[in-house]
């Protein structure tokens, strides 16, 4: 079990992830450099947050 860096909720790293949580991922691992740090919730939410405002991720 490991803990969120943006929650601080535990969260199991080997648990299934949702294709928005795997596109969080990216963005962790090559916007904002926190890779392995964030539980898929929150990658979910970068990832649909990310879709909406940064246009410049979106091609």
């Amino acid at each position: 079990m490991r803990i969120c860096s943006m929650c601080k909720k535990e969260y199991d790293e080997g648990a299934v992830k949702s294709e928005y949580a795997e596109a969080g991922e990216w963005l962790a691992a090559e916007v904002w450099q926190d890779y392995g740090e964030l539980c898929p919730n929150c990658l979910e939410s970068r990832a649909k947050l990310s879709m909406m405002y940064l246009h410049e991720y979106n091609s």
